[in-house]
């Protein structure tokens, strides 16, 4: 299965010139919402995304988001970069996550926590470390997608349903079954694209820390606890959460700001 996911990552199409603009904005020291509207505003899939995200229980705004300035201003510019890379590359696989018994919603929410924790648990120690992991945390599940076609096109799709249901981590599951974990068919779907090595490097070694280059190890760390409080079977279920909070203890992290995160998002989540 490994040559057919290379074959799938080679035969990807090219990124669209609103991509493409919006990771040179994204790398720009001075970013200005005016520029970063007219980006998205040439997408109609980007605003919808960005429109359905910002009303979303997640957030719990007052009123109504109706317009893509007002979701700009609301979410923060990295945030609204986030949703809008995800929503272009997920159309961009084309296709759909039926293999894990979920939908592109169950996705997008699951995408959206992600980044929502980092917001809520690393802004609290680390304003600009926020800043750089908000994208890899939103994109670094992307790799499903490939995953998920293989094992219909491969007719395992019922023993792979039957796996998810074993008290494991959802990324030993993939790797029996393709040979690659989730986070490394991400990176190399980001590496054909030519996107950032910070993108590529950080989600790259998520759930392999042992052979990480030591300026990632923090970040990486972060992104592998992230990554199982959002596990698609049950975020921020009382198991993915006692199996967060145990490894962020384990690497050194900031547990008790992780804690605080966890209770607002649940809280917000529940008032909906």
């Amino acid at each position: 299965m490994k040559n057919d996911i290379i074959e799938k990552i080679e035969s990807l199409p090219p990124l669209p010139n609103s991509v493409i603009e919006l990771e040179n904005f994204r790398r720009r020291p001075d970013k200005e919402p005016i520029e970063l509207l007219k980006i998205i505003e040439q997408d109609p899939l980007i605003i919808t995304t960005l429109l359905r995200v910002a009303n979303s229980a997640m957030f719990g705004f007052r009123s109504e988001v109706e317009t893509p300035s007002r979701a700009v201003n609301l979410l923060g510019i990295n945030f609204t970069i986030s949703i809008a890379l995800g929503s272009v590359v997920q159309d961009l696989i084309k296709s759909n996550l039926s293999a894990y018994n979920i939908s592109t919603d169950d996705f997008l929410m699951a995408s959206n926590l992600a980044s929502n924790i980092i917001n809520n648990w690393v802004g609290e120690i680390d304003f600009g470390l926020k800043e750089e992991l908000l994208l890899p945390a939103f994109l670094q599940e992307t790799g499903k997608f490939i995953i998920s076609e293989l094992i219909q096109e491969q007719g395992k799709v019922d023993e792979f349903q039957q796996a998810l249901k074993e008290d494991k981590l959802l990324s030993e599951i993939e790797e029996e079954f393709t040979g690659f974990s989730c986070s490394r068919i991400t990176a190399n779907i980001f590496k054909h694209w030519n996107l950032s090595h910070n993108l590529i490097f950080t989600i790259g070694f998520v759930g392999k820390i042992d052979q990480c280059p030591e300026e990632y190890q923090r970040r990486v760390k972060i992104l592998e606890v992230v990554k199982i409080l959002t596990d698609i079977r049950e975020p921020l279920g009382d198991a993915c959460v006692e199996r967060a909070l145990a490894l962020a203890s384990k690497y050194g992290l900031e547990v008790e700001p992780l804690v605080n995160a966890i209770d607002r998002i649940k809280v917000k989540i529940e008032e909906e």
